[in-house]
């Protein structure tokens, strides 16, 4: 039986001395049989996650070409891009309902990756189908190869992509422009998903192309979505409201600007001014707090912050510590793949700030993590409440021994992307993601007992992604995307998620 088989396979990937060997060994099972990698993963989902998600997929993807097996997705590559209807014509993707593509260029916190970010949208669409039950011949990896400016990957003979520097301005825009207009055409109800794209691409992308066709950036977004729908099951645990909250995010990018925009919006949802919700958050990168002394604003320009009575040393450059101290923050998350950089000061000024400090170091992989969990509980004399952006050991505290809550986009995107393809939206809106934060934190064992964890057990994602998807499937309905129709019973809306839920099991055989 299936359960017998995946017993001794389980058993085989239990045996591999390490993680990227398991990686390898899961990726070859997933090539050779589909429903018997999507058993194993379900099955084990808590050991198995991080081997085929973060942290390990960052190795892979690092070493994509020298791990390099069998073909998986679609590598479209600049020079060939008179040839993108043709190379999406095939057949093979006929079913297709969601992509996720990118360009390998900020692959988690390692930076230029060329195709060897592949690894990422095959990861990511193993979670769609693993977690939100999504088929898997619904699915379709793809990377834009648009070159690489990775020294190593260039010099390096086995490197399987374009071997060229990156393609910059005008004829990237108009290469990804063509692909998108491309996908249009041969999937005009896709889902489709950016992923890891560069600072400067990622917010431009989704704003030129989210009226264009059902997209949204996780990075951007998914990230937000997770990373409050934590805050509010912390600010259960901690007593204090969230217009009460001080907040501080390290990391002025794409995904760190997400986060205070869907604050903004969470705080709007539950009545707070815009312009007092805006002053509850700041921004600082690796150059200190976001001023109008830093040149180049962009997207970060209605958080900019001009404080006049701070004590600090040089009011050019605002440092972390100083505006932790100075604007008493009480919530302090990093996406600023700076390793370390929430330091023992730092923390410690926190627990003088609030009982409670909320602590999120969100960055990943592992090592460019913004503190570990066990640093954080030794310096805010263990009152923190913590999340991580990727896996870590378990935690003792009071004695217990707890997990780490893994802050992690995999609670959302995946539960999105359910949603919406059960009613057939025909846009993601940010709507949507406050409507899935807000889920999520409805299901916060923390509710309940505030020394439990923040975020449900990962054993419990199927049961999380369906609770999102209806969330977001029902704000789908109510704001008329829906092309099934407004006028969706939630009965109905929960038998479409039911229905379109993907199983892995052996199908039996008709004798004819």
């Amino acid at each position: 039986t299936l359960e017998e088989r995946a017993k001794k396979i389980y058993k085989t990937l239990q045996n591999k001395a390490t993680p990227l060997e398991k990686h390898i060994f899961l990726r070859g099972l997933q090539d050779r049989n589909e429903i018997m990698f999507y058993k194993i993963i379900k099955d084990n989902i808590d050991e198995v996650l991080p081997l085929v998600y973060t942290p390990v997929v960052g190795e892979a993807c690092q070493r994509f070409s020298e791990i390099y097996r069998k073909p998986r997705g679609v590598f479209i590559s600049y020079p060939d891009r008179d040839k993108l209807d043709e190379i999406l014509s095939n057949p093979q993707f006929d079913d297709t309902e969601v992509i996720v593509v990118t360009d390998g260029e900020r692959i988690l916190g390692l930076g230029d990756q060329g195709v060897g970010g592949m690894g990422i949208p095959i990861g990511k669409l193993s979670l769609y189908t693993a977690i939100a039950g999504i088929p898997p011949y619904k699915t379709l990896p793809i990377i834009l190869d648009v070159g690489t400016d990775n020294a190593d990957r260039l010099a390096n003979p086995e490197y399987i992509g374009w071997q060229n520097k990156r393609i910059r301005g005008s004829e990237y825009d108009d290469f990804v422009d063509m692909f998108v207009q491309a996908i249009k055409r041969r999937f005009p109800n896709i889902l489709l998903q950016f992923e890891d794209f560069a600072q400067p691409n990622a917010l431009k992308l989704l704003q030129r192309y989210r009226d264009q066709l059902c997209t949204f950036n996780d990075d951007i977004q998914g990230t937000a979505a997770v990373a409050v729908g934590s805050i509010l099951s912390a600010i259960t645990a901690s007593g204090v409201p969230l217009n009460k909250q001080q907040i501080v995010i390290c990391g002025a990018g794409s995904a760190g600007v997400g986060i205070a925009n869907l604050i903004v919006n969470c705080l709007a949802h539950y009545g707070t001014d815009e312009s007092m919700a805006i002053s509850q958050i700041y921004l600082v990168d690796r150059y200190g707090l976001i001023t109008d002394k830093v040149e180049s604003l962009d997207f970060q320009k209605p958080f900019m912050k001009m404080p006049t009575n701070w004590q600090v040393k040089d009011k050019n450059n605002i440092t972390l510590l100083e505006t932790v101290i100075n604007m008493k923050a009480t919530v302090l998350i990093g996406v600023s793949a700076q390793a370390r950089i929430f330091t023992k000061e730092i923390i410690a000024q926190m627990a003088v700030n609030t009982k409670h400090p909320i602590i999120f170091p969100l960055s990943n992989p592992t090592d460019k993590a913004e503190a570990t969990p066990n640093d954080i509980l030794a310096a805010s004399n263990g009152l923190a409440l913590i999340g991580t952006g990727t896996a870590f050991p378990d935690i003792n505290r009071d004695g217990k021994q707890m997990r780490v809550d893994q802050v992690n986009n995999c609670y959302i995107f995946p539960a999105l992307g359910l949603g919406v393809l059960a009613v057939k939206a025909k846009r993601v809106t940010d709507k949507m993601f406050l409507m899935a934060a807000i889920a999520l934190a409805e299901l916060s064992p923390a509710k309940n007992d505030p020394m439990a964890n923040l975020l449900p057990d990962q054993a419990e994602l199927e049961k999380v992604a369906k609770h999102i998807a209806f969330a977001v499937a029902k704000e789908g309905v109510k704001s008329g995307l829906s092309a099934l129709g407004n006028d969706l019973s939630d009965v109905k809306i929960k038998e479409l998620i039911e229905d379109y839920y993907w199983l892995p099991e052996y199908l039996p055989y008709k004798r004819i």
